[in-house]
């Protein structure tokens, strides 16, 4: 094809063969690229996305799976003595051994698990609960209740809380609805200050002006308004926090002031393996290792979590 030559200062004439009709498919102009997610639904696909955060979700998913089940379809129980199979190594009949009562340490791991994971869970979110109501109503009305309210907790958090959690299992003694209102006696302090701060910030929202322009209650703005815009964050504080209850259980457990016999937790078990640590070490690395691993796959988690839910982040990937 020869082109057309012009003279100078004219446009080109261009040959309609050249051009190819393709058509137009109405449905292909008006389809969305990219899915419609809302909220919860992106959140999960960050998740995903998230190779170390969603491994380390598998892995305390596998720990509660075993923390429930394993114990029911073991031949041994865990307070079972067996003193003919005594400080025996790992083994196709024991596979995590057996500690100095013949005990299979197997079953006792994962009952511990049991009680150990319950205790931190439920813990956790009876603190991320109480916290957020006191936190969200001081820093919604603010005035005079705010103040009287920040300065009990002023007070509260000027007071070591592993103090106060060991002078109320001395007063309650050992058990486990015990050691639940220890942990929580102190522990929703670092919440409230944080949805107060969080509140006062959302209160100045035009969101809530319109709300109170619409007469809607004042209960119900924080229930439904400012509640649910720091769920996000107030979900991501309770992941970190369930490692620092777990912890503090193992901790009070390890010096007797815990879970009490024949019941068992981890604490009770690295308190028992310490005794054998020179001769046999594996007593104490079993439950340490456990321990250990959930409290790094439930930080791990949370900074997923706090990633995913920040909805700062939304629509930048």
């Amino acid at each position: 094809m020869t082109a057309k030559r012009c003279k100078c200062g004219e446009i080109p004439e261009i040959e309609a063969s050249r051009f190819e009709h393709i058509g137009k498919d109405q449905g292909e102009m008006e389809q969305i690229t990219r899915p419609n997610l809302s909220y919860w639904q992106d959140a999960w696909r960050r998740i995903k996305k998230n190779k170390v955060a969603f491994c380390s979700l598998l892995l305390i998913l596998l720990y509660v799976l075993l923390a429930i089940f394993a114990p029911m379809f073991s031949q041994y129980g865990f307070a079972e003595v067996d003193s003919s199979h005594m400080n025996e190594f790992f083994s196709a009949q024991h596979w995590l051994g057996t500690d100095s009562l013949g005990r299979d340490l197997w079953v006792r791991t994962w009952r511990g698990a049991r009680v150990s994971l319950s205790i931190g869970f439920i813990a956790a979110v009876l603190n991320a609960c109480i916290g957020a109501v006191i936190g969200g109503v001081s820093g919604y009305y603010g005035g005079k209740l705010d103040m009287v309210i920040m300065r009990i907790i002023d007070v509260l958090y000027g007071i070591p809380s592993l103090i106060v959690t060991i002078l109320v299992m001395v007063v309650l003694g050992s058990g486990i609805p015990s050691l639940i209102v220890a942990l929580i006696i102190v522990g929703w302090i670092g919440t409230a200050r944080f949805v107060r701060g969080e509140v006062l910030r959302l209160k100045e929202q035009d969101f809530v002006s319109a709300a109170k322009v619409l007469g809607v209650s004042n209960l119900k703005i924080i229930i439904k308004h400012i509640i649910p815009n720091i769920m996000g964050l107030i979900i991501t504080n309770l992941m970190m926090a369930v490692p620092n209850a777990i912890f503090r259980e193992a901790f009070l457990s390890y010096i007797g002031l815990g879970i009490a016999p024949p019941e068992c937790s981890w604490g009770i078990l690295a308190k028992e393996g310490v005794k054998m640590l020179r001769i046999k070490a594996y007593q104490l690395f079993v439950p340490a290792f456990f321990i250990c691993t959930t409290m790094l796959a439930l930080n791990l988690l949370g900074d997923g979590l706090r990633d995913a839910l920040d909805p700062k982040l939304r629509g930048t990937e």
